[in-house]
């Protein structure tokens, strides 16, 4: 049937086939699946579909003829459409059709495609599936390069192009039918003993490349730099030599990310843009070598170890040490409490509590607002209800970019999994990571992942001071795989000393960028500020020395 006026509107699946993506449906209401040749009526007609049987042997005299002529439009000679076999049809002095040839393993012309050439919408007839690709049967087996390009078009245009020296094929329908053409004509194509791929030059035709690229041994197939949408137009733009150049210069495919070191010896001295800031604890910083932009930190302790009161001040640290914003989601707090958690540090006091608070007047406290969060440099997540990870992340994404929040802080991570326990529970916690993972390779920003511990397990429970290991991480050995650093925080909150009791140890469990670990230094919390500071092993001091006493 003709639909001369018809254009293509939609590509989608075939009720027939099942293919998922090469039924086309038409602007006159008819739809052909070129995977099956299932054919739809169109507007005027029964909507239902028909699926033309099998025509046993040579038919091709069944098939639509026409002229062997050149495609001047094209600028593609008649010496190359004879060579290919492709015939057109005219109407007057205007060609208007396009017929190429389709032939099995056998040789066997078995379909056609037809190319209307004002609408560019297409027709197949016979039995397009059982075909190989467009010019297969015009090469013979084995040989030293193949081409094989996105359309019949361009398979002629690099043929001509080349000086017709080189075998030139074209998968059968575009970058979509890529991976299943190739597969079909495998063993064919394996014989050659280089493949270059010449698809266009799309995210669609890059994308294809790759996938027919790694059906092949490493090295066999190389993959054209076209600084031109396709072959043909090049050809069209008689750049005879550039594509000939692009086509010896068509590099070996290798899969994203892996690199030979020598070919990145210009960047090895250019400065990183990255970005550091001391931790406010000179053990932290002589294991650790400060905090860095583009790094994942998570801090990991049990209950009543000093999780928050370590986080508080090293938001404070940050906003007092660096030029940029920061940004905090404390899923545990609203943010009228995060920010008087952060003026407590100003103020060396447990203002976040209402009665001491109130000790204070007005004046001192808008003081220590004007320092901390007066400043502007501090955002903070409010959360109320439920909220999914994807939210979570798109939020941090924003203060990153919007707000150039360089340093993130997520206290903590086990509320995101919430609800969740055994195989969902790790299940989701890897996918979280890996997407924080992403999202820190992402912005450049440093991210500061606050993660609970498992239940504790034998004698000594975590409120004993029981030391820590990567394996207690709870939920997911991704959290110690995909870190930069996992710091753990000890306290035995039970022993008869005082100082001992208050006194929570600091223990680098991974350490990406120095790679030293073991304990880093001693936090002593402070119940009358609310404050953390460091000092000496009190394991192996005078716990009755003044320099700690007062702290008490």
């Amino acid at each position: 049937m003709e639909y001369e006026d018809s254009k293509e509107v939609s590509r989608g699946s075939c009720d027939a086939c099942g293919s998922s993506d090469a039924n086309i449906t038409y602007s006159d209401g008819h739809s052909y699946c070129f995977s099956c040749t299932a054919y739809t009526k169109g507007d005027t007609e029964d909507m239902q579909y028909t699926k033309p049987a099998p025509v046993q042997g040579v038919y091709h005299n069944n098939f639509s003829d026409g002229q062997v002529t050149g495609l001047a439009d094209r600028k593609i000679s008649q010496q190359t459409c004879q060579f290919f076999g492709v015939k057109t049809v005219s109407s007057g002095d205007q060609i208007v059709k396009h017929i190429y040839p389709y032939f099995d393993e056998s040789g066997t012309h078995v379909a056609n495609k037809v190319r209307q050439v004002q609408n560019k919408g297409f027709m197949s007839e016979g039995q397009l599936p059982k075909a190989k690709l467009f010019g297969q049967s015009k090469f013979g087996q084995k040989g030293k390069f193949i081409t094989i390009c996105e359309g019949e078009l361009d398979a002629m245009s690099a043929y001509e192009l080349m000086g017709s020296k080189w075998p030139v094929v074209s998968i059968k329908n575009g970058a979509q039918s890529a991976l299943k053409d190739v597969k079909g004509s495998y063993d064919y194509l394996n014989q050659f003993e280089t493949i270059v791929i010449c698809f266009d030059n799309d995210e669609q035709g890059k994308l294809a490349a790759n996938k027919v690229a790694q059906l092949f041994e490493p090295n066999r197939c190389k993959i054209m730099d076209l600084q031109y949408k396709d072959a043909n137009e090049y050809l069209k733009m008689n750049k005879r030599e550039e594509f000939t150049r692009a086509w010896w210069e068509a590099k070996p495919y290798t899969p994203a990310g892996i690199h030979n070191l020598a070919d990145i010896s210009h960047r090895l001295y250019e400065e990183e843009d990255v970005e550091t800031c001391l931790y406010p604890y000179q053990g932290l910083n002589d294991k650790l070598f400060g905090i860095r932009t583009g790094e994942l930190i998570t801090v990991t302790a049990g209950t009543g170890a000093g999780k928050s009161s370590m986080m508080r001040e090293l938001m404070h640290h940050l906003l007092m040490n660096t030029e940029h914003n920061v940004g905090v989601f404390s899923l545990e707090e609203n943010i009228k409490q995060t920010a008087f958690h952060l003026m407590s540090v100003q103020a060396n006091d447990r203002i976040y509590i209402k009665e001491i608070r109130e000790k204070y007047s007005l004046e001192q406290l808008k003081e220590f607002e004007r320092k901390t969060i007066g400043t502007r440099r501090f955002y903070a997540f409010d959360h109320f209800g439920s909220i999914t990870t994807d939210e979570i992340l798109s939020r941090v994404r924003y203060m990153v970019k919007a707000l150039d929040c360089k340093f993130i802080i997520i206290d903590h991570l086990s509320i995101l999994v919430s609800g969740l326990e055994g195989e969902d529970e790790r299940r989701n916690i890897d996918q979280l990571m890996t997407k924080l993972r992403s999202l820190v390779e992402e912005t450049r920003c440093a991210m500061l992942l606050v993660s609970h511990l498992r239940r504790a397990s034998g004698d000594k429970g975590q409120e004993q001071g029981k030391e820590i290991s990567l394996s207690m991480l709870r939920g997911s050995h991704s959290i110690a795989q995909i870190s930069d650093a996992v710091i753990a925080l000890e306290r035995d909150q039970q022993a008869q000393d005082p100082i001992q009791a208050n006194t929570t140890a600091v223990r680098v469990l991974k350490n990406r960028y120095a790679g030293e670990t073991g304990v880093a230094t001693y936090l002593l919390y402070d119940k009358e500020t609310g404050r953390m500071s460091e000092i000496e092993n009190p394991f192996e001091v005078d716990t009755n020395a003044e320099d700690i006493g007062d702290f008490l």
